[in-house]
């Protein structure tokens, strides 16, 4: 196994939902395009309910057709013992550009360097970076450096580390989820509350997506202890763990308690 320094890393994964909530929504020329595109993913004519049915639940996953809901990243450092430790936040908006931009923003700033810095997600090169470079396009927002992969050989993108591709071990058959790995490989598994077929129902039904967040983070840190397990590394432990976005929610609760309690006071 290569060795790579985890604090040299970004950990992340994104949340999808389709574009708009439902296919009778969307604008009469992307009708006939998402009719067309669901026509090749079933490999039959539809009927028009099979096409609205389709769209609900297939929509999200491609670029074209979904949109990010949610960017949740985590950043690992060591403190002056060489202890490990963890940020997880989330970027999370109904404003994709917004989200985005903001993305966009944090890498330029501090992750610019693909000759000594990595990202790193679970099926991260299939999905989570062309989806976001394409929703990008679809913005007309420059991507980071990092994410500049148009043109670009194997040899040249090896600064994304893919945990999927890592436990094939070069077969290319199969699809290996990370709640499995999380149950092979022994640490918890990031779904003990919603799983991705659930996200479009949270955002558009619930319009919960701080509950979105929260799952996409439970994401990022499983594959951060999976990367540990591919570098035979102990695992993070609750107390090198911080979740910024709960901190925060945290700390304007309590501050709301002290108002209100002076007011009453």
């Amino acid at each position: 196994m290569v060795r790579i320094d985890v604090t040299n890393v970004l950990f992340l994964d994104i949340e999808t939902v389709c574009g708009v909530k439902t296919f009778e929504e969307l604008n009469p020329t992307m009708q006939v395009l998402w009719a067309h595109k669901a026509s090749k993913i079933e490999r039959r004519e539809l009927e028009p309910d099979e096409i609205s049915t389709l769209y609900k639940d297939r929509a999200a996953i491609y670029a074209e057709f979904g949109k990010i809901v949610c960017i949740s990243v985590g950043i690992v450092h060591r403190d002056k013992e060489g202890k490990l430790f963890v940020r997880l936040k989330s970027f999370a908006s109904d404003d994709e550009k917004e989200l985005l931009e903001d993305f966009a923003d944090m890498m330029n700033q501090y992750y610019t360097n693909p000759a000594k810095q990595y990202i790193c997600g679970h099926n991260v090169k299939e999905f989570d970076v062309p989806y976001m470079c394409r929703r990008m396009v679809v913005h007309q927002i420059w991507p980071p450096n990092m994410m500049q992969l148009y043109g670009k050989k194997p040899w040249e993108t090896t600064h994304l580390l893919d945990t999927m591709n890592m436990w094939k071990f070069g077969d290319y058959k199969n699809y290996t989820s990370l709640k499995l790995l999380a149950g092979v490989l022994g640490f918890p598994s990031p779904k003990d509350d919603i799983d991705g077929s659930e996200v479009g129902r949270v955002y558009w039904d619930e319009d919960d997506l701080e509950r979105i967040a929260v799952y996409c983070e439970k994401d990022v840190l499983a594959t951060i202890q999976l990367l540990l397990k591919f570098l035979y590394q102990p695992l993070l432990e609750e107390d090198q763990i911080t979740f910024l976005g709960r901190e925060n929610k945290e700390r304007k609760e309590e501050k709301k308690e002290k108002k209100e309690s002076k007011k009453k006071k």
